[in-house]
């Protein structure tokens, strides 16, 4: 570790709770850091967490008690930089003992403007979320009434547009890693393994949260991907708008957010959850099959159920009897409020991919059959 001594720093959720612990990663401005805070369950992975876009405008709570063990890897990155708050952690691990670390974790949140508080009662402050809810929070190296009053001006995730803030700026070309697909990916905050699986269906477009379905369909695509990403789908009017234009034009294939948005294009309705699913332990059943998943999860909004006559429930989370997947009855369009790509794990539901190579040859035939 590179931190030489121990700065004191704060946690104050919006309901007035305090937490006190020590300032890593990188020094906020004015020494006060604000998002909405929510935890995470994973036992590893904390890269891809930290680095997964899904997170913009949040702080991370981990619940496993010592976070950075094994460092980082510039590998294991789900993103070009970390989109979230900050994070908060029980215990930061001083040594690093991964072969494959380039880095540690604190100088992986101090190079990428990160802050964090280490030292805190996890297991106090996610019982807390847990009953209360997920709810903005301030951290960092200020007094606790100015902690506080960032705390209550924060405003969380609702109704705030967060893809504009992590999408693309231009289009980027994926080469195909095996197969002969022309897909295009709509990036609403896509992580790199997701891109893995597709480039492994063939090549893959990847275009801006925004790009107009006519400049989509222009590229021949054999199917289109609708991405995760963060925050609220009800403001993303423009983009479901986008997604209506290509439905029953490409076979489509959604996840987490993109999962939202098509069924939100469907008519459904999205509620936001107490204090969301993020995590790698969510038990899913498979409806069509009975098989129960154990899925990675990272959402605050969810889909309600019967709110779409036009799809199909697929998939429901044991946990709580949430929707979990849909298809649609009369175009070739089907999603997952989870992450089948999963990285590091789990790694049950990756057959979804081959799903959605089945629906794309089921429509438009052979691999490479368009153009």
């Amino acid at each position: 570790m590179t931190r030489q001594h121990i700065v004191e720093a704060a946690l104050v959720l919006a309901d007035g709770e305090v937490f006190e612990g020590e300032a890593i990663g990188a020094e906020p401005e004015g020494g006060v850091a604000t998002g909405e805070v929510v935890f995470n369950t994973v036992l590893s992975g904390y890269q891809e967490v930290i680095t997964d876009p899904s997170y913009a405008g949040q702080i991370i709570t981990f619940t496993v008690a010592h976070i950075g063990n094994y460092g980082v890897s510039r590998d294991d990155h789900e993103s070009r930089r970390p989109f979230c708050r900050g994070i908060v952690v029980r215990d930061l691990a001083r040594r690093r003992s991964s072969w494959r670390s380039s880095d540690d974790l604190d100088g992986l949140l101090r190079a990428n403007g990160v802050p964090g508080i280490a030292g805190i009662d996890t297991r106090r402050l996610t019982r807390h979320l847990r009953d209360a809810g997920a709810m903005p929070g301030a951290f960092g190296t200020a007094d606790a009434s100015t902690l506080a009053a960032a705390a209550a001006a924060e405003p969380g995730t609702e109704g705030i547009d967060l893809v504009s803030e992590v999408t693309c700026d231009a289009p980027t070309v994926i080469s195909s890693t095996g197969g002969a697909r022309r897909i295009v990916a709509y990036d609403f905050g896509i992580k790199a393994t997701i891109l893995e699986h597709l480039s492994g269906l063939g090549e893959v477009t990847v275009v801006p949260a925004y790009t107009p379905a006519d400049d989509v369909l222009a590229m021949q695509p054999d199917g289109v991907f609708l991405s995760n990403g963060p925050g609220d789908p009800g403001p993303l009017s423009d983009i479901r708008s986008i997604i209506a234009a290509l439905l029953g034009e490409v076979p489509i294939f959604g996840i987490c957010l993109g999962h939202q948005l098509l069924a939100g294009t469907l008519g459904a309705e999205t509620f936001k959850l107490p204090f969301g699913h993020h995590g790698g332990n969510h038990p899913v059943r498979n409806l069509a099959t009975g098989r129960v998943e154990i899925t990675s999860q990272n959402h605050n909004y969810c889909v309600a159920e019967g709110s779409i006559p036009s799809a199909q429930l697929t998939h429901v989370n044991l946990n709580d009897q949430t929707v979990e997947g849909i298809r649609c009855r009369d175009v070739p369009a089907f999603s997952v409020q989870y992450h089948p790509e999963a990285g590091p794990g789990p790694h049950d539901s990756r057959y979804l991919f081959a799903e959605f190579e089945d629906m794309m040859a089921a429509v438009v035939g052979p691999a490479g059959g368009r153009g």
